[in-house]
């Protein structure tokens, strides 16, 4: 490590080459009988082993990872020792040396979503990204976007700040929820387009109640009409299994800490190359009509350990696999809903289908307020949930992640079960 000077370029990449985890993978791999990822979604041996990779709490169950999600013991690490390394000479070292590791970065998220690595610039967060496109598009009073009844917070409040500002006029998709009709969700937005529309954004997957929304259908009724496509991918990367690509959109944002489980304040913005020269940055370069994606990460000092340390959260995830992990997730979250069902008053607020869901799911009991629930899993299990309350919803989500045991769920279950 004392002679990182002198070994130039190449130095900053050696943390990120950890070929350990992924062979302890393969062979784990290879000792499973049943390697299918939809029966290796079932097995507690391989899952169990993926959980012990992860620091988690024994004394909390964690059903809130669609907020953040805590990255495993290797992310951890790799954080560590570029942190003690650069301590040691900052200006040198981050700015110096581990600058250059971003490039490496960039291509590996870049070949993960499918895409060019000239259109993938890395920042802090979904909103950071979304922020970044939302402020950055030519626009004038009059012109009109299409936002749906289940926008994020962060995003609402940054199409807010442009229609109070500017004169903008927002027209809002109301989506029926939950649905797996495709023409009916599709419509939603349709219904909303006029010669006015502009851009529309769209959520791939719903924060509130964990509904996967069939983006490529509705981006290809957009682009018909010449409108640009935004989608907000905070749940979607490294979650469920497709490149980005495969929507048919004009720009994605997306958390890395959430289900990649990179460090956390770490995100990524992707955006076609040839819109990058007309679009504005949110901390501006000096060229801000340059073409190249770099200009969207001029945010002065930032946390270059944690961003180096992406390339091993991609590793790890790349160790288990898209398909086999979309699955599992999947198979989770359906375990617990299948054994509540009859809970008297139960409602769920995402499909069961997995064309339409993933790992999150929404749910409501008549007679009970979200954070009556909310309490109950507390207070008996010590079951870690967030409150919903959003457009008629009140209710609970919960969110599984890889590490989360059949037992967990198990006691998720027996406490909704015994809700009166």
């Amino acid at each position: 490590m004392k002679k990182a000077g002198t070994l130039g370029a190449g130095f900053w990449a050696w943390p990120l080459i950890d070929g350990g985890f992924a062979q302890e993978s393969q062979r784990m791999l290879d000792l499973m009988p049943d390697s299918d990822p939809s029966e290796l979604a079932q097995n507690e041996d391989f899952w169990s082993w993926v959980r012990h990779n992860y620091t988690t709490s024994s004394n909390i169950i964690n059903l809130n990872n669609g907020g953040v999600s805590p990255h495993p013991k290797t992310v951890q690490d790799a954080v560590q020792r570029f942190t003690e390394l650069s301590n040691e000479a900052p200006s040198y070292y981050m700015w110096r040396v581990f600058e250059k590791g971003r490039e490496t970065i960039r291509e590996k998220l870049a070949d993960l979503a499918g895409v060019n690595s000239e259109e993938i610039a890395i920042n802090r967060n979904t909103t950071e990204a979304l922020d970044t496109i939302i402020f950055g598009l030519d626009m004038n009073a009059g012109d009109e976007f299409v936002t749906s009844n289940f926008i994020y917070p962060n995003m609402n409040q940054a199409w807010k700040q442009r229609e109070l500002r500017e004169g903008l006029i927002r027209k809002t998709a109301k989506i029926p929820m939950p649905s797996t009709d495709v023409s009916a969700i599709v419509k939603s937005y349709t219904d909303q387009f006029t010669s006015k529309t502009k851009v529309v954004l769209i959520e791939h997957v719903v924060n509130w109640t964990g509904q996967v929304l069939p983006v490529a259908a509705i981006a290809a009724e957009a682009q018909k009409r010449g409108i640009r496509v935004v989608v907000d991918g905070a749940h979607s990367f490294a979650h469920l299994d497709f490149k980005i690509t495969d929507l048919n959109c004009d720009y994605f944002g997306t958390s890395l800490h959430k289900w990649l489980c990179a460090p956390f304040g770490t995100g990524m913005l992707w955006m076609k190359k040839e819109l990058i020269a007309e679009h504005w940055a949110l901390f501006p370069g000096p060229e801000p009509q340059s073409s190249d994606v770099r200009k969207f990460e001029m945010q002065g000092t930032r946390d270059v350990p944690a961003e180096l340390a992406i390339g091993q959260a991609i590793d790890f995830h790349a160790s288990i696999g898209a398909d086999r992990k979309f699955k599992r997730l999947h198979f989770l979250k359906q375990y617990w809903v299948e054994r509540v069902k009859e809970v008297p008053g139960i409602e769920f607020w995402c499909p069961e289908d997995s064309e339409f869901s993933g790992a999150l799911t929404t749910f409501s009991v008549k007679g009970k307020t979200a954070r009556d629930i909310h309490d109950e899993l507390w207070k008996k299990a010590r079951i870690h949930t967030t409150t919903i309350s959003h457009e008629g919803i009140d209710g609970v989500r919960v969110t599984p992640n890889v590490y989360t045991s059949i037992a967990d769920l198990d006691r998720l279950i027996e406490v909704v079960n015994n809700m009166s």
